[in-house]
């Protein structure tokens, strides 16, 4: 029996099918979720959400949340999310440089906040490059 899973931002909803497994990016580290898991509510951080449909898997950048896991359900409210394909790669490697010479700048902005803006950036260029790199059904690293 596979996992009906939706993720879903305030303007969308992102992804919505049955799948084999979920990767999560939970504060407390990476959570997988399997078919039959036990019910789970969890805080998700920055960082990709893997969604492994038979040989496929599918990428998104997902910018924190909740995951609720009930009866087979995986139910991810996100912050922001976006999929390999809607990722603008130019635009997300001028964020991460950015972020990256205020952080060398020590600048007056929040340190956490600066932080945060650099990994967002960081996974988008990820899961954006990943999709780019997939050979034979399996991305590489």
């Amino acid at each position: 029996m596979p996992l009906q899973l939706q993720v879903v931002t305030a303007e969308r909803v992102v992804y919505e099918d049955e799948v084999d497994m979920v990767v999560a990016p939970s504060l407390e580290g990476t959570v997988g979720i399997l078919p039959r898991h036990a019910p789970l509510m969890s805080v998700l951080g920055i960082g990709e959400l893997r969604i492994k449909k038979g040989a496929e898997e599918t990428p998104l950048a997902i910018g924190g949340g909740f995951m609720e896991v009930l009866d087979d359900r995986v139910t991810v409210l996100a912050d922001s999310a976006e999929r390999a394909d809607e990722i603008d790669v130019q635009r997300a490697e001028e964020a991460q440089l950015r972020a990256e010479r205020l952080r060398a700048e020590g600048a007056p902005a929040d340190p956490a906040i600066m932080e945060a803006a650099l990994r967002r950036a960081q996974v988008r260029l990820k899961v954006a490059r990943r999709r780019r790199n997939v050979r034979g059904g399996q991305p590489t690293p």
